[in-house]
Formats: C-alpha cells, sequence, structure tokens
C-alpha cells in the first residue's frame, strides 16, 4: 500500500501529516508510526498527525508522538495542522477544529504566521523550584543557570521519570529570562524522550508560569525556541490565563509517498 504524507515543520518541531478524511489509514498499528517518524528507517519526525472529519468543525486533529502512541495536544503541531488544512484547501484563513483536549479555534496571516488559541489554564502547581500547569498537555517548567550548556536530555530524563510525576510523567522545560516580556526555553518531550528544537504547549506553559510567578507582567511574552521564534498572547483574570494564543510559523517542508 502507498502513502501520501506531507512534512510540516514549525520552529523546527517536525511532523507527517496525512489527511485521513477516507479513513484509510491504520491507525491502531503503532509500530508503523513509529517507523515512519523513525529519523533512519522512515521519513522522519517528532510525531505523526492525521487530519480527519468532524460533524460539528472543520476537521478532528489525531497526534502520534513518535513512539508511536497516541499522545495529548501538540500545539506546534496543531498549528501544522492548520497550515496543512489551508494547503488542502479544507480551510480559508480562519478555522475550528477539534482535539484531544477539545475546541480550537485558529487563523492564517498572509504570512503563514498561524495563531492557535489554546485551552484556558486555571490550575497552577507554584512550588520554590518550578511551576507545573497542564496546557493540553502536561509542562514542568524551572528556571536555570546557563541554559545553553544545560543538559536538558539527562536532567529532563530524571525529572520526567522520577517519583514526582509517576509513570504518566511530564513534559519538562527549562527557563531563562531574557528581558521583561522575552525568555528562552528548551524541552524535553515525552513520548519523543529527548530534546526538541520547540514544543508549542511547553512555550505556553512557560509564558504563563512566568507571569504566574512575577517574572513578567506582561501578556505578551516572546518564547526563544532552539528552532526559533514563538509568541504566547493571553488574557488574566484573577488566577486564570484565558484568550490564550500561541503564534509562530508552521512551514510546508516536502510531499512524498511512501510503501507500507
Amino acid at each position: 500500500m502507498q502513502l501520501e504524507f506531507y512534512k510540516y515543520q514549525g520552529t523546527g518541531n517536525d511532523f507527517v501529516m496525512i489527511d485521513n478524511r477516507s479513513e484509510t489509514f491504520p491507525k491502531e498499528n503503532t509500530q508503523l508510526i513509529e517507523r515512519l517518524c523513525d529519523r533512519r528507517f522512515g521519513i522522519g519526525a517528532d510525531g505523526l498527525i492525521l487530519l480527519e472529519n468532524d460533524s460539528e468543525t472543520d476537521f478532528r486533529m489525531v497526534y502520534y508522538n513518535s513512539d508511536g502512541n497516541q499522545s495529548s495536544m501538540c500545539g506546534n503541531g496543531g498549528r501544522c495542522l492548520v497550515a496543512f488544512a489551508k494547503k488542502l484547501n479544507v480551510i480559508e484563513n480562519n478555522t475550528t477544529f477539534i482535539a484531544t483536549d477539545g475546541l480550537h479555534h485558529a487563523s492564517v496571516a498572509n504570512d503563514g504566521i498561524v495563531s492557535l488559541q489554546m485551552i484556558d489554564v486555571a490550575t497552577i502547581k507554584k512550588e520554590s523550584e518550578y511551576t507545573f500547569m497542564n496546557t493540553g498537555s502536561p509542562h514542568h517548567v524551572q528556571l536555570v543557570e546557563d541554559l545553553e550548556h544545560y543538559n536538558v536530555k539527562e536532567n529532563g530524563a530524571a525529572l520526567r521519570y522520577g517519583p514526582l510525576y509517576g509513570k504518566e510523567g511530564s513534559n519538562i522545560n527549562f527557563v531563562k529570562k531574557i528581558n521583561d516580556d522575552t525568555f528562552s526555553l528548551r524541552t524535553y518531550e515525552r513520548g519523543v524522550e529527548d530534546e526538541t528544537l520547540a514544543c508549542g504547549t511547553g512555550a505556553t506553559a512557560v509564558a504563563i508560569a512566568m507571569n504566574a510567578t512575577g517574572q513578567t507582567n506582561a501578556s505578551s511574552i516572546k518564547l526563544n525556541v532552539e528552532g526559533g521564534k514563538l509568541a504566547v498572547s493571553f488574557d488574566k483574570i484573577g488566577d486564570q490565563f484565558t484568550n490564550v494564543f500561541l503564534i509562530g510559523p508552521a512551514e510546508f517542508v516536502f510531499k512524498g509517498v511512501i510503501e507500507i
């Protein structure tokens, strides 16, 4: 069987995109998904995303980590899927779609920048050494010194598999403050089990955590990730963060066909 696929990336977070509106993709074949994402024996990606029909919105997002398992929300993947939907003429410039964490609104600007509305965040765990929240996926946020030389894979894995988060684990974000509205971050992603060049739900968590812990009063925050630049904006009402948007580029890389 020949499978047509598209490759997209958002600030270095890369994804295999498949139009599954015909429902022909073998979704339960985790070994196949893992092989397609493999950077040596497959196409190579941080994850695989299916675009499917939905009766109440423009489309449905089904996301798999590179280990082949279906996972929680991926912000950069969601932005890339919006760009993919536009390329397929499923949408024009504005859309609503459904994902594992619920309904999302998004828009594509003429310059290709995609703005994706994320879920509201009301519950934030603030500890002296870290902050934890769910932005569609669970995220640990921790300020560190010398971020450039920090061993993200080793220290991220220790926290992800450690007693703090149990069997399910968490994504781990290490952060450095640049100025009042700009932060740099590096992320260890569960499911990928390594550092990725960007993480959209992680960037969202970092922006909210920095505001919630008093590192910034800004409600529009710039995030420097290893693969480029993202931005997060939100409204803060009491302790709740609403109208949260993840903003950044989502780019088509190539299209291909692979035998499966």
